[in-house]
């Protein structure tokens, strides 16, 4: 596993040196591609400099938002699909091979089953598109409740719903974002992801989340930096992980409202501060695995006691000869 710098995700809105000099200057791997941005710059200057900071910091690429909108209209979502691959290449040729989409968690158009179905196909259509480039496609829930409120009809916002949809989406390249805030938000726990395997683990988001938001139905603004509370065990996330064999991104992602006033640089050093805060709580080693495990040393016998030595005998005296022996 590895840490990883997204500056949307932080609300860092910067250009590509300024990220790339912040993540390396706060402890992180990796950073997130802006692939529409990245297109662009790529058009205007050439891939080869386009490029050439991110060579040159050997930070890794973890992840990059599909650039579609997968509840877009039929005319909409058929263009952005046409554009598909072409991204996906461009992707590929970064070295980054995971593209991330969050599933709306309540729709005004389709009740669930038709809503069910229609996800199935449009996932199924877009993990096709990114194959041949060899990009797996994560797919997450947003589980704040107020992204319900006032829609229609309710949609998948749970990681057991969204097991039982992925399961029906016929595309093997098509994985899991395991998001710990979502996950507590929406009554689940570690034992929810048991059936997952490390394979079918995109990427992974950590935030962590205060009293004040149980008590106020888990709002979407809630979001804190992993580890601020301890609410959420993050740590323990980590851990698990771990011992799964994921070797992913690792991206702290709190909600704007909890950064508010910070500046850019402050941001990333504070993110950059508890994850490694949660990192050593995790026995995590820089290289994201669990550090080898010093064995207890093996208790030795105590050495028996020394028994003393059994008294000497005391010498017979001999007789004295005649000649000698004394009267009395």
């Amino acid at each position: 596993m590895f840490k990883c710098f997204g500056a949307e995700a932080l609300g860092v809105s910067s250009g590509s040196s300024e990220v790339i000099e912040l993540s390396l200057s706060h402890g992180f791997k990796g950073v997130s591609l802006d692939v529409r941005d990245f297109s662009e710059q790529v058009k205007t200057h050439g891939l080869p400099k386009a490029r050439r900071l991110l060579d040159s910091s050997r930070l890794k690429i973890g992840t990059f938002a599909l650039p579609l909108d997968c509840e877009a209209d039929d005319e909409t979502y058929a263009r952005e699909l046409a554009q598909l691959p072409a991204f996906a290449e461009l992707a590929k040729s970064m070295l980054c091979t995971r593209a991330l989409v969050w599933i709306e968690p309540a729709s005004n158009e389709r009740p669930y089953h038709q809503n069910f179905a229609f996800h199935c196909q449009r996932l199924a259509e877009v993990a096709g598109k990114l194959a041949p480039a060899g990009i797996r496609l994560g797919v997450g829930i947003r589980a704040a409740a107020d992204l319900r409120t006032g829609r229609a009809f309710q949609f998948v916002h749970a990681y057991d719903a969204l097991a039982m949809l992925l399961g029906m989406v016929q595309a093997p390249n098509v994985g899991t974002i395991v998001d710990a805030w979502d996950l507590v938000a929406s009554g689940g726990s570690l034992e929810t992801l048991s059936k997952l395997t490390a394979d079918k683990i995109v990427a992974v988001q950590l935030a962590d989340a205060s009293a004040e938001a149980v008590e106020q139905g888990w709002p979407s603004t809630s979001r804190l930096l992993p580890g601020e509370t301890g609410l959420i065990d993050t740590a323990a996330m980590l851990t698990w992980l771990a011992k799964l064999g994921y070797d992913g991104p690792i991206t702290p992602v709190p909600s704007p409202a909890s950064l508010s006033g910070m500046r850019r640089e402050a941001v990333a050093k504070k993110a950059g501060e508890q994850l490694d805060k949660i990192w050593k709580a995790a026995g995590l080693t820089p290289a994201g695995k669990l550090a080898p495990v010093a064995p207890a040393p093996v208790a030795q016998p105590a050495p028996a006691a020394k028994q003393a030595p059994a008294p000497k005998p005391a010498p017979v005296s001999k007789p004295a000869s005649r000649a000698t022996s004394k009267r009395w």
